[in-house]
């Protein structure tokens, strides 16, 4: 239940389901998610400007601090499936969040696909931020 009037960053909380089953990522530390569009303009003889914006999927971004080899091994598993010739399914992604109204909104992301863009900097005694972005056909409100 969230404490506010509006959402904070813990009020979220996220499933992955990749092409080999559900990814339990540790220490998910951000969340950030955009809308992908085609922009249309047109100029009409008249002087008038008219526009849309078609949809295109979302991409989006997960920052964790690595506490497990989970999402390492996530990728890895992919990469493996494509090198020996499998095939390869989309993945969906659940965004759990707590509103303010003490209800909870779901969006799904659909056809979803991964890459892990940072696999971590190691450096003293600093936490490895790694960085998984996503690419989803589709989000709509379940």
């Amino acid at each position: 239940m969230p404490f506010n009037t509006f959402s904070v960053g813990s009020d979220c909380q996220l499933v992955v389901m990749g092409p080999f089953g559900r990814v339990d990522l540790s220490y998910v530390t951000g969340f950030e998610a955009h809308q992908v569009t085609q922009s249309v303009r047109v100029d009409c003889l008249d002087g008038s400007q008219l526009g849309a914006e078609l949809p295109r999927g979302w991409s989006g971004t997960f920052t964790l601090d690595r506490g497990s080899p989970v999402a390492d091994d996530f990728i890895a598993a992919i990469e493996q499936a494509y090198f020996n010739g499998q095939s390869i399914s989309a993945g969906t992604l659940y965004q759990y969040v707590n509103e303010p109204d003490g209800s909870t909104s779901t969006y799904q992301f659909s056809g979803a696909v991964f890459k892990l863009t940072s696999a971590g900097a190691y450096r003293g005694d600093a936490p490895v931020a790694q960085r998984l972005d996503f690419y989803a056909s589709s989000r709509m409100s379940v």
